[in-house]
């Protein structure tokens, strides 16, 4: 009984050492330990170079001259946590912003604790330096107090601004971009076409004989009397 035993476990270490010599050699052959690309890929997919151009939409000053101070005080609801807005009305978290427009960035307000990320800012209140701000105030500038995430939408920053403009007023609105006319030389759709059979207008010979399909007989002209 003994004899057997150690004949068994005699083929199991045997097993175990041919296992891992195949691992060994097949490791080897095959590069399992250190994965290769392949020297010629399947195939390649065709996708079109991202250029980075997608639609810009509206500009600040197109949405101000759409926009409307009524429709920026339901947006300011918003601010009202933290913001007055009323003339002479207290400061909150955040200082009254009667008047703010066109006053300078992180001093608005004096006497009021702003970060230092505003008052080293610089610039006015103008109405680029507000988009961006009610855009993204850590955006604008980074280590500000503030912890309003920001306004996505392009519309509802210009009316809320209209709506401070409302409140103590600001510099002139600015002009909104026309729109760009073609160039010179350049084609228009439908510029240069002729204006085309008239409906219900009867059509000359010279154009009915060319309306006509190569198969179609034309009538030959009838003699003179």
């Amino acid at each position: 009984m003994q004899d057997n035993r150690n004949t068994a476990f005699g083929w199991i270490l045997f097993s175990g050492i041919i296992a891992l010599g195949f691992s060994s050699l097949s490791s080897k052959y095959f590069h399992g330990d250190s994965a290769e690309a392949p020297e010629k890929p399947g195939y390649f997919i065709d996708a079109p170079e991202d250029t980075g151009e997608a639609d810009a939409g509206p500009t600040i000053a197109q949405a101000l001259a759409a926009g409307s101070a009524e429709a920026g005080e339901k947006v300011f609801a918003k601010c009202t946590a933290c913001h007055s807005i009323n003339q002479g009305g207290a400061n909150g978290i955040g200082p009254n912003l009667y008047g703010v427009m066109g006053k300078p960035v992180g001093g608005s307000v004096p006497g009021f604790a702003y970060s230092s990320a505003l008052t080293e800012k610089g610039g006015v209140w103008d109405y680029e330096a507000m988009d961006a701000w009610l855009k993204s105030p850590r955006g604008f500038a980074a280590g500000t107090k503030m912890s309003f995430a920001g306004l996505g939408d392009i519309q509802d920053r210009a009316n809320v601004t209209l709506y401070m403009v409302a409140n103590g007023g600001g510099p002139p609105l600015p002009t909104p971009e026309a729109a760009e006319e073609p160039a010179e030389g350049e084609e228009v759709d439908g510029a240069g076409e002729g204006p085309g059979a008239v409906e219900g207008a009867e059509a000359s010979a010279v154009e009915a004989a060319g309306a006509m399909g190569d198969e179609q007989p034309v009538p030959e002209a009838a003699p003179a009397t």
